[in-house]
This record gives structure tokens, sequence and C-alpha cells, in this order.
């Protein structure tokens, strides 16, 4: 168990730090002025702007309990993680940039569409993956497969689903590549327009606290990056929450740009962190790079959040060391120097793996050998994958209307019928196509093609 008393009032907590400072000013004012009617607000006759969460007007700190040569700081309150947790950590980090290596070349090798990397992040996801129940209801963005892997979903799984395969676990090969999304795993499906997740995982929180079965059991858990934070979904989400109020835990990956948009192009403001207090939210910022402090910070956060049955607010401070999918370069607006300075000075896996050879934990005989584990592991999955067939060409008109089938479909799949009729067999890139589907199109056209 985490030491959450002193850890929750001391570098989690931080809003409140400064209570103590003011407590006789603001005594003094009530009791001078009182109050502003129905409201907590005290009444002061001094002209006063702020601009910070901070009473002194300084930025907020970011918690961190390893530094970036994996050595705990002076004054860090270690959370309880032993030899057996720690290792399947560092596994599971090391496995998210191994499965891309082999993803991002198969996309090369045009074997595969589309494919977002998670390069540089592999501490806030996994430090939050460790951190939760593995029924706690997550709802991501682009860059969360770490937290599937956390929770079972295999290199088949993932492969399957950029190759959109018959065996697609996600969407039955309907929906992009990298669109995950398992009941399984308690990981509702990706969509592609941004931020939507943030006002549904306050409705899947409110949705927890309303079922007796998992009300002060389980909370819902929005990933969202900072760019999406621009969005007004963003605001509906947490105003949501916070009001309602909803058990849901808000993680912001502030990762330093939106595609190609950089925070300092973003906001004016204090990151993400500080707009959590303007909704009521309890909220902190995390070094992302550093897997113990996110697992520290996720630790209490859930634990507030189901406890208190509201919303919490933590904002993982990392690096997008990758471009942000196969669509982009990101050279073409950042420097690659600078890209290679944040891989060697801040690199999240180094450091962890540090901590784990300082402790006798980790070695590198193990280093090799998990590699080759996972290259034949990821390997193994995409040749099985490769030989698999595409589903029916008629699944793409399902699971998209509950209840009767809308003329609209109907049409749809007869027009689909007439042009597979007329070029199905004339056209040759129609007909290579058709033969990867199981079938070749005729639960669609009720005929050999």
């Amino acid at each position: 168990m985490l030491r959450t008393a002193r850890l929750s009032r001391s570098a989690l907590c931080f809003i409140t730090k400064y209570s103590a400072q003011r407590s006789a000013a603001v005594l003094y004012s009530v009791e001078a002025y009182g109050h502003l009617p129905s409201t907590s607000s005290p009444i002061t006759p001094t002209l006063k702007f702020f601009n910070s969460v901070d009473q002194d007007g300084g930025p907020i700190p970011t918690y961190r309990i390893l530094d970036g040569a994996g050595k705990p700081l002076d004054d860090a309150q270690m959370p309880e993680v032993d030899e057996a947790l720690a290792r399947r950590m560092y596994e599971n980090m090391v496995k998210i940039p191994s499965v891309d290596n082999v993803m991002m070349n198969l996309h090369r090798q045009g074997r595969i569409s589309f494919y977002v990397t998670s390069y540089g992040e592999e501490a806030t996801l996994t430090g939050t993956a460790a951190a939760l129940a593995d029924d706690d209801e997550v709802l991501g963005q682009y860059r969360e497969s770490g937290v599937l892997y956390w929770r079972g979903f295999t290199c088949d799984d993932l492969v399957n689903n950029c190759l959109g395969t018959i065996a697609d676990p996600c969407s039955a090969g309907k929906q992009m590549p990298m669109h995950l999304g398992s009941p399984k795993h308690h990981f509702h499906q990706i969509s592609s327009p941004l931020a939507t997740q943030i006002p549904q995982g306050a409705g899947v929180g409110f949705a927890l606290k309303r079922d007796p079965a998992r009300r002060g059991k389980n909370c819902a858990v929005v990933w969202f990056g900072e760019g999406a934070a621009s969005e007004g979904d963003f605001h509906a989400g947490l105003l949501f929450a916070s009001t309602i109020p909803s058990p849901t835990l808000f993680i912001a990956r502030n990762n330093g740009f939106a595609i190609s948009t950089p925070t300092a192009e973003q906001y004016h403001g204090d990151g993400i962190a500080s707009r959590g207090p303007g909704y009521g939210i309890h909220t902190v910022r995390v070094d992302g790079n550093d897997v113990l402090a996110m697992y520290a910070a996720i630790k209490e956060a859930r634990r507030l959040c189901i406890e208190e049955g509201r919303a919490v607010l933590v904002e993982a401070m990392t690096y997008r060391v990758g471009h942000h999918s196969t669509s982009d370069d990101s050279f073409a607006y950042r420097p690659r120097q600078e890209v290679e300075d944040r891989k060697r000075m801040d690199n999240p896996i180094a450091r962890f793996r540090r901590y784990l050879e300082d402790r006798g934990w980790w070695s590198e005989e193990e280093e090799a050998a998990l590699k080759a584990k996972l290259k034949e592991e990821i390997m193994g999955a995409f040749f099985r994958a490769e030989k698999l067939p595409k589903g029916e060409l008629g699944n793409m008109f399902k699971d998209v209307y509950a209840g009767e089938e809308p003329w609209t479909i109907k049409e749809n799949r007869a027009e689909l019928a007439r042009l597979l009729k007329k070029y199905g067999k004339t056209w040759a890139p129609w007909r290579t196509e058709l033969q990867k589907h199981e079938g070749a199109g005729k639960d669609i056209t009720g005929e050999e093609l």
C-alpha cells in the first residue's frame, strides 16, 4: 500500500500548501467585512488581481520521485513497489517501443495504412496502468496501447487490428488501425474526433456511481493530450464531472505538441493543471517520465476519485519523441537535435532501468533476453495475422444501428452489390481487393465474383 496520508498532504495536494499563510489575513477580512452573500468568498477592500493558483504567483510544481539518473530524491516518499512489480513495469515499458519499431517498419513497407507510436511516453502509460484496477473503465485517445498491454491485450490483438483481419478484436477490421477497444479489458473504443472521450468519460464515471455493484469500487479514466484540452469538450467534461459529481480521473498527457503546434502557442496559462482548481477538482502535476511518480500519483488520485465520488485531474509532463503519427513529419516543425537531446537526457526507460540495476533487480543478460523474446512475439503475431483474411464485405453495414435497419443502409448495400457485379470481375484493383475478404463479396452479391 502507498503511504497516502503524508504523500497526499504534502506532494500531491499542493493547492492547499499556502492555506496556513493565508489564515490570519482571511480571518481578519471575514471578521471585519464578512462573506459575499451565498458564497464562501471573504470580502476585502483591497483591489488585487491574481493570475495563479499559487498564492505567491509562482508556477505549479511537478511531483517527482526519481531524478534523471534513476536516484530517489532525498525527501521523496517511496511507494511500496517490490521487485516483482518493478520488473513487470519495466518489461511493459520496453514492450511499448519494441512493438512500435516493428509496426513502423511495416508501415514503411506498405503493409499497414496508419500507425501511432508512444515513443517517450512509456512511463506515463505504464505507471498509470499499474496503479489502476484492471476493471476501471478507460477511455483513451491514441497512444494508450501500453495500458492495454498491461491488462493482457496481446501482440496478436494489436497486429490483427492494424491489418484489419477477421480476428481484429476491436472492430472486426472496420476501424482505422490503432483505434483500439476491448470490452474484455474495460477499454472503450477509440474514435478519431478530438476530445469526444472527455465528456463521455464523465458520463461513464457517473454511470459507475449509479451502479450499486461498482459504486465506491471503480472509476472512469480518461486520457487526452494537452492539445485536446483546447477543445470545448474538455471544459464540458470537467464541469460535468465536478458538479454532478462523477468519479472520473482525467489524465492530461502534456507531451509538448498538439501535432505541430507547440505548447507555447496553445495556451498562455500555467499548463493544464491550472484549470483544475477552477472546476473545484483535486489536481496535481507529475513528471510523466518518472514511472514511480506516475504510479504514486495515480494511486492517490484514484483513491480520492473513488472515496469522494468526484473528479481528479492529473497533468503528466512528458515529451513526444516520435512523430504525431505516420501521417506526420515532426522534423518539419522542430529540430532533429532537440529530439535527440531529449532522448538522451530524459529517457524514461533508461531512468527506470538504472533504478532497477542499482537494486540488483535487472541485468544486461535479462535485457538481451527480454528484447529477443519481444521480437519473436511481435514477428510471430505478424506472420500469423498476415495469413488471415479480412472479414466479409457486408460487415461494414453491421453494428451501426440497433433495431430495424434504416433505408439508407439498405440502399448503400444494394448500390455496392450493383457496382461489384459490374466491376468486381473485370477491374483488376477491385478483383485483387475482393480476394482479401472472406467470401470475396459473395455475401453482398449473392454470387461468385
